[in-house]
């Protein structure tokens, strides 16, 4: 009797990048592992959408169209090229319009894309109606999704197979047009034996003719058993990475799971060991330059008690790393847990996970509940949809009082259109006013990524790979004169550089997690402002000589892909302002002083 064929997707270019480099990795670097993964006899790949759509534009200087288009050429026609959407957040974090939704699947559809996986983070599925729609208008396969994940331990609520069941019979009950259902657990902490329950649910209810897969992340520990447990219970499909980014908080190894099942009626590929070795070495070639964070290789008891996604964990950890606030990484952490239960449950993947984050974050570094994570306050207001669980009165109450904004049950993409900002006329309007072509594809990434891919399209945009390369980093730090702040096992110190013989003085930093250090100081009759975190400037709201009223927002800092507002502290007139726009900042650093 012949073995049973099960599906394999190679994440390795898609999520094995997000989740081990938080998506910075160049095209051309890792394009001669694609040739070496066809050669293997891959033929189903995730090659883009997701986060590392916006990350070519945001760090590393290339055009994520143009990289589909190359990524199709090598592997040819007949591959199955595979994208992740968010339903109606597509690959932004927030939510598109409906004609951006629309141009999203038209742009996927013209750059080599064969299938789309679409996903709701809260599994709304009147989220996912109109996003269906438009990928098979433009004859891509729609893969829809429930997505998946386990409670923090005392928590009750959603998340288990009744609940699932109910999605996927609200989905069979609207008629979105599907290709195939993926259960989706990006944090990895559902237990093997709840997937094995919730496989076998669905299988019941559309038969034995419909493709399912599950997508699960190593990250908790347990992603081979759970993938054991899907093909026990009938899927159909299942996805794997190849080494170095594989396990830990990506995928499992291609050659682990073969290796897993080993006796079993299984067929998985019809993969061979020996050609995925000679592939997975070439990969290794490709990548031995890029900094691999040591959580990236790490499997963590603790994810399960936040949950935190395996995609979002190291993209998150690098920007802590940038920022010098990964001492308070175990922190947040353990803080999600609050987040997500007060949260109404929404599935930690983005961009639920990076709401639980910030507000996890901003809990952490201002005290519990004193600000409130835009995207956070937004999700618990209902402008993203319906969570699985009512959220918490408290929290629902603060977000609207500190966003300025009413809970809601309407439509949210009647929301969005008609917001001026996610219309296409507006953007390409922008695009002419900065004299750049409008074409649809800079359209697109222009509104997708907002201020970031207009610096993109102008050639602005910053350069930040991690490579181990200590000989870009001695030249850049040549001639470097001048005063720093170094983060040394957690402690901050500043240094200041000066060239010949001159003394070099290291003096210990004030510590800038404390509330003190973002305190407004008072000299004289003028008040310094301070950053209340470490960041970067956003946007500056106000000019010198301009009166501001106290509470008035006069700059915003991004962090954490967060946007801090800094209100004045008093009543006054600008006498100086400090920083510049995109210019890095210290938790604590003056940013402007009212007199």
């Amino acid at each position: 009797m012949a073995k049973k064929y099960i599906d394999v997707m190679d994440t390795t270019f898609r999520d094995g990048f997000q989740s081990v480099f938080g998506g910075r990795v160049l095209m051309e670097d890792f394009f001669p592992a694609v040739e070496a993964a066809k050669d293997a006899g891959i033929t189903h790949f995730e090659f883009g959408g997701g986060a590392r759509f916006q990350s070519l534009f945001f760090y590393l200087q290339e055009n994520a169209f143009e990289m589909m288009d190359k990524f199709r050429e090598i592997v040819g026609p007949d591959a199955n090229l595979q994208t992740l959407a968010r339903g109606i957040n597509t690959v932004m974090l927030d939510t598109g319009s409906r004609e951006l939704i629309d141009l999203h699947a038209k742009m996927f559809a013209k750059h080599g894309t064969t299938t789309i996986r679409n996903f709701d983070a809260l599994n709304d599925v009147q989220n996912l109606e109109y996003s269906a729609e438009c990928i098979k208008k433009y004859g891509l396969n729609h893969e829809v999704v429930v997505t998946l994940m386990d409670l923090p331990p005392g928590c009750e609520g959603a998340h288990d197979v009744p609940f699932y069941e109910k999605t996927l019979r609200q989905i069979l009950d609207s008629g979105i047009p599907h290709d195939s259902i993926c259960f989706k657990d990006a944090s990895g902490t559902s237990s093997p034996q709840k997937v094995y329950e919730t496989i076998q649910m669905a299988r019941k209810l559309v038969g034995e003719d419909t493709h399912i897969r599950l997508h699960t992340h190593e990250t908790a520990g347990v992603s081979v058993a759970c993938y054991l447990a899907a093909l026990e219970a009938g899927a159909n499909g299942i996805d794997l990475a190849a080494s170095p980014v594989s396990g830990g908080t990506s995928q499992p190894d291609i050659l682990t799971m073969l290796h897993a099942v080993k006796g079993k009626n299984y067929d998985l590929g019809g993969l061979d060991i020996e050609k995925i070795l000679k592939y997975q070495e070439t990969l290794n070639d490709c990548l031995g330059e890029y900094f691999m964070p040591p959580e990236a290789t790490q499997v963590s008891p603790l994810i399960p008690f936040s949950p935190m996604p395996g995609g979002a964990l190291t993209a998150n950890t690098q920007m802590m790393r940038d920022n010098g606030t990964l001492d308070k990484f175990p922190e947040v952490i353990k803080a999600m847990r609050e987040v997500v239960e007060k949260g109404g449950y929404g599935t930690s993947v983005t961009p639920v996970s990076q709401f639980y984050w910030q507000q996890a974050y901003a809990n952490v570094m201002f005290g519990p509940w004193k600000q409130i994570a835009p995207g956070y306050g937004k999700m618990v207001l209902g402008y993203f949809g319906k969570t699985p669980v009512e959220p918490d009165a408290e929290v629902v109450a603060l977000a609207a009082e500190k966003l300025k904004m009413e809970p809601t049950t309407e439509n949210p993409l009647d929301i969005a259109d008609r917001d001026e900002k996610k219309k296409i006329s507006v953007w390409k309007q922008r695009l002419e006013m900065e004299g750049l072509e409008t074409s649809e594809e800079n359209i697109f990434i222009a509104a997708a990524c907002d201020e970031k891919g207009i610096a993109f399209l102008k050639g602005d945009s910053p350069l930040n790979v991690r490579k181990n390369d200590t000989t870009q980093g001695e030249n850049t730090m040549a001639n470097a004169t001048g005063n720093y702040t170094v983060v040394v096992d957690g402690q901050k110190f500043n240094v200041s550089i000066a060239e010949g013989d001159a003394d070099i003085q290291v003096t210990p930093a004030t510590n800038n997690t404390s509330a003190s250090s973002a305190t407004p100081i008072v000299n004289g009759e003028a008040t310094e402002v301070p950053a209340t975190v470490n960041g970067n400037v956003w946007k500056i709201l106000v000019n010198e000589g301009e009166k501001v009223e106290k509470d008035q927002k006069i700059m915003i800092l991004e962090a954490m892909k967060m946007e801090i507002d800094i209100n004045a502290p008093v009543a006054g007139t600008i006498s100086k302002i400090t920083v510049g726009a995109n210019e890095s900042v210290d938790e604590g650093q003056t940013l402007a002083i009212i007199g």
